[in-house]
């Protein structure tokens, strides 16, 4: 990480002076331009996101008292790693998780009898990500985002003890959303405040009552089955109790056993009985003895002693979906912008066996954030926003039609010799868990082509950087101090655009490729002084890095095209960050990402990490079509 660009700092990096654009710490102002209900997953990921900006006005609110302090849900997935380091704790949740390294499944044997194990597999493919997939308690994640929020350039913390009463969205476009708060437990309005916002997100459930005040519903069916979950201490003798563990009984139900941080806490993940047509799992009466008797069914003839039980609760598997995850209409005129929005479990609700609730919710938010972001601070029109409800809807139909089938075969009972047709092969379910481990990732998610997202017409260039998907990170070399480190990991939740130029075979030489390109973008009206406010350090915007072929130490700093070594901050420092070498020992990055070693290429990678644009390094007039279509130009 980079500081003391304008002056010397003492003390910890991470904690970034006050700025003074805010009402206040809180964020408790009645005039903000963003109001984000709901202190969950989704609501702390886009207020630690703005919370970036000084000069973006900030409030969230929560109806619980404080923040979670256990329970809920655990799985985070290697994209949402990803997401973490980019806002600076994914080493911390490192740390303390469990790390979901191999899956074990089971059967009955012989189809019939107690269960065995019969399959071993790792949990995620080889180079998938340079994060593991691990588990840790949703209320430390929360916990990480509340510390970048309190530490942020723009002080942010939830106001607890609040929730909506009631939001009014006015038909002049000019005029701010009213939102109206009250204190949980409030007899009357007397003591409801009225905030006024540029923008409202609802972050704050499936009981979602911002969606309800957009007139949005949540549409679907539950699969009437009912599953209990817990976090236990216990004594077993089962084997595989560390390590996640998908069990299908014969005749008692199923389990999915994921192991928690510390090394003895655990989560089962019980089925139930069937609900009858129309019925309430609140119905049943399910004590938390009821799960032990039926954990314990299962698993026998293991043994398994619950000692202590830190959380449980019951659910209903069902998938529901939202038509639209913004306030527009569907005959909404091109000229009319959203102004409210909903993420999270506020617009999709699934079962959460397979981990993706909590991940798909951040990244819901993570995609808003940078929008809104781009908006207010002026670098782009408002017409960006639609993109929101467009990506990541699709995104939560794909994870609804996963979930369903997932859920599925999950539920139901092992097939037998004399099965009637309702039964899964648990060789069938473990091929379907393979087959689908890059989106229980969260790494393959792919975003259309729009405005936002190129065509793939140079794809051959860089055939590892697909258009519309993740930037996937590789080794290198960093050219100034010869540090090996992840490329990917220079990019934070700060709002701005990476370029990663990759060089031709010439490397720097004059009359290279990327000498010329970088000559060209340092000119006076090039693309990126177009957008570039004057007086802004250079890469204010985009944030220009380039990767050269050649051993790092061939080569030399003053090697660079100024471009890759620019002077910044107050002092006129030099940046030293800019360049990188491939790291054969590691895994050269241009054999790993299919990059074309004679041409070389643009990589351009939107704020949230996706990319946006893969093209030659001549073709910067391409590049310039592209940022016109979505940014303004500077003033």
């Amino acid at each position: 990480m980079q500081f003391h660009l304008d002056g010397f700092r003492p003390g910890d990096p991470t904690h970034h002076p006050a700025a003074t654009a805010q009402d206040d710490p809180a964020g408790n102002g009645a005039d903000v331009d963003v109001l984000i209900v709901g202190s969950g997953p989704a609501g702390l990921t886009l207020a630690a996101q703005l919370a970036m900006f000084p000069s973006i006005r900030t409030r969230i609110v929560e109806r619980k008292p404080g923040p979670l302090e256990l329970g809920q849900a655990d799985g985070i997935a290697c994209r949402t790693m990803e997401m973490f380091n980019a806002f600076g704790f994914a080493d911390r949740v490192m740390k303390e998780a469990y790390w979901v390294n191999e899956v074990t499944f089971w059967k009955p044997q012989d189809g019939d009898g107690p269960i065995m194990r019969h399959g071993r597999i790792r949990d995620t493919e080889e180079g998938l990500s340079e994060f593991p997939h691990v588990i840790l308690n949703q209320a430390r994640v929360h916990d990480f985002y509340l510390e970048a929020m309190r530490h942020a350039r723009a002080p942010l913390q939830p106001d607890y003890g609040l929730q909506l009463a009631d939001l009014t969205i006015p038909d002049d476009p000019a005029q701010p959303v009213e939102a109206r708060l009250r204190p949980v437990g409030a007899e009357d309005d007397s003591r409801d405040q009225i905030v006024r916002a540029r923008y409202v997100v609802g972050c704050d459930g499936a009981r979602s009552q911002v969606r309800r005040r957009i007139g949005r519903d949540l549409r679907g069916e539950a699969a009437n089955q009912a599953w209990g979950v817990m976090d236990v201490l216990a004594y077993t003798d089962f084997p595989d109790i560390r390590l996640k563990s998908a069990i299908h009984s014969a005749h008692e139900g199923n389990i999915l056993i994921i192991p928690r941080e510390g090394g003895y806490l655990v989560r089962l993940y019980i089925e139930l009985d069937k609900l009858a047509e129309d019925e309430r799992v609140a119905s049943k009466n399910i004590t938390r003895e009821t799960l032990i008797a039926a954990a314990q069914r299962i698993l026998h003839p293991y043994v398994l002693e619950v000692k202590e039980v830190a959380w449980w609760s019951v659910y209903e598997i069902g998938q529901r979906l939202t038509d639209r995850f913004d306030d527009l209409p569907a005959d909404a005129p091109a000229s009319r912008m959203p102004r409210v929005f909903i993420a999270g479990d506020a617009c999709h609700t699934h079962s959460p066996k397979a981990g993706q609730g909590m991940n798909v919710s951040m990244q819901d938010s993570f995609n808003l954030g940078w929008k809104l972001a781009a908006v207010l601070s002026g670098q782009a029109d408002a017409g960006l926003l639609r993109s929101y409800s467009a990506e990541r809807q699709e995104v939560a139909r794909e994870l609804i039609d996963f979930d369903r089938e997932f859920a599925r075969m999950f539920s139901a009972r092992p097939k037998t010799a004399e099965d009637d047709g309702e039964g899964v092969d648990p060789a069938e379910f473990q091929r379907y868990f393979v087959q689908h481990g890059r989106f229980t990732a969260g790494t393959a998610t792919r975003y259309r082509r729009s405005e936002l997202t190129g065509a793939d017409t140079h794809r051959h260039l860089a055939t590892g950087f697909p258009v519309g998907m993740r930037f996937h990170s590789a080794p290198v070399v960093r050219l100034a101090d010869a540090r090996p480190m992840q490329l990917g990991h220079v990019a934070q939740a700060d709002g701005r655009w990476r370029i990663y130029l990759f060089a031709d075979a010439q490397g720097v030489a004059p009359g290279s490729g990327l000498a010329r390109l970088c000559e060209r973008l340092d000119r006076e009206g090039s693309v990126l002084r177009r957008h570039t406010p004057a007086g802004a350090n250079p890469d204010a915007v985009f944030d220009i890095r380039a990767v050269l072929q050649q051993p790092h130490q061939s080569l030399s700093m003053d090697d660079l095209p100024g471009l890759l070594w620019p002077r910044k901050g107050r002092h006129g420092l030099r940046d030293y960050e800019k360049a990188f070498c491939a790291d054969p020992a590691a895994g050269d990055i241009f054999d790993l990402r299919g990059i074309d070693r004679e041409r070389g290429c643009m990589v351009v990678v939107r704020p949230d990490q996706y990319v946006a644009q893969v093209l030659p390094l001549e073709d910067d007039a391409t590049l310039g079509e592209y940022f016109a279509g979505v940014l303004r130009l500077a003033g």
